[in-house]
């Protein structure tokens, strides 16, 4: 209940922020700057296209306030399914920075993260800023969380944690990386400059075990508090990706669903109905 009280409080405070028309508020986005957003959508492969209906890239951007010429920092661009749409929309102008996970973070994973797989991590900035450039037109740069260049306080416009939270709360308690993520995050931005929060959410009534990150999901409110902690303020909130099919149960996670459908054929057949996660989208602001 004490989240949930958090959560109703900051959104109330939001509110009276951005009705108060001396407070600077979250940019909006020109008829033409959107249809030129719509125009780089649209020219995407088909495969690529295939994820709109779940993860609304155009509206999602706009609600962000993204803007051509604008300096952006993406965490976890992964194969660049953002990224593709970035580079051409922020043009010759703008800035995309590519950021991954710290690379002592990598090794909490276990399995997957064996020392071949933590060598290619160690060579991701180079093999994305060369990927980046055959996207498009902006300029580029890549680092972890733990190399931001200190020449980079106070440059960035905006940045944006789309899917890419849960993995930094998950493993919080053992080298404070979301603690790290925020605070560089804070430095980094511009005055005012903005966070876009795309994330996998977990009902507030839930158990906290759920949505501790280990199986994707995060909880709205614990993302609030968090951000409010690191100094940043709630701006607005958004359902362009909610998605009420996925109620997640006590032994499911996240990648049950697609793209992923982890499972037997049953499940995947059961969790292809449902679609893609439900999404909270939240908009902050630097105080």
């Amino acid at each position: 209940m004490k989240k949930i009280a958090l959560l109703a409080t900051a959104l109330f405070l939001s509110s009276c922020a951005i009705d108060n028309t001396t407070t600077p508020d979250k940019k909006h986005l020109s008829a033409a700057d959107k249809q030129q957003l719509i125009n780089i959508t649209q020219s995407l492969p088909a495969e690529h296209q295939a994820r709109y209906v779940a993860r609304n890239p155009v509206e999602t951007l706009e609600f962000f306030g993204i803007r051509p010429g604008d300096v952006v920092l993406e965490a976890l661009p992964g194969d660049g399914w953002y990224s593709k749409i970035l580079m051409p929309y922020l043009g010759e102008k703008g800035r995309l920075i590519g950021v991954d996970y710290s690379l002592s973070m990598w090794p909490e994973f276990g399995g997957f993260a064996t020392p071949e797989f933590i060598k290619k991590r160690e060579q991701w900035p180079a093999q994305w800023r060369t990927d980046a450039k055959r996207w498009g037109s902006a300029q580029v740069d890549a680092y972890t969380f733990a190399d931001l260049p200190a020449d980079l306080t106070g440059q960035v416009d905006a940045v944006l944690f789309i899917r890419a939270l849960h993995n930094l709360a998950r493993f919080d308690a053992k080298g404070q990386y979301l603690q790290q993520a925020l605070a560089e995050t804070y430095r980094v931005l511009k005055p005012n400059g903005t966070v876009g929060v795309v994330q996998h959410a977990m009902s507030e009534s839930k158990p906290d075990a759920w949505a501790d990150g280990s199986r994707g999901y995060l909880k709205e409110s614990d993302i609030v508090s968090a951000m409010l902690k690191a100094g940043f303020e709630l701006v607005d909130s958004s359902d362009i990706n909610k998605n009420p099919k996925d109620n997640p149960q006590e032994n499911d996670n996240v990648w049950r669903l697609p793209p992923n459908l982890n499972g037997t054929d049953a499940q995947k057949q059961q969790n292809q109905l449902i679609g893609e996660s439900n999404r909270v989208t939240l908009l902050f602001r630097k105080k």
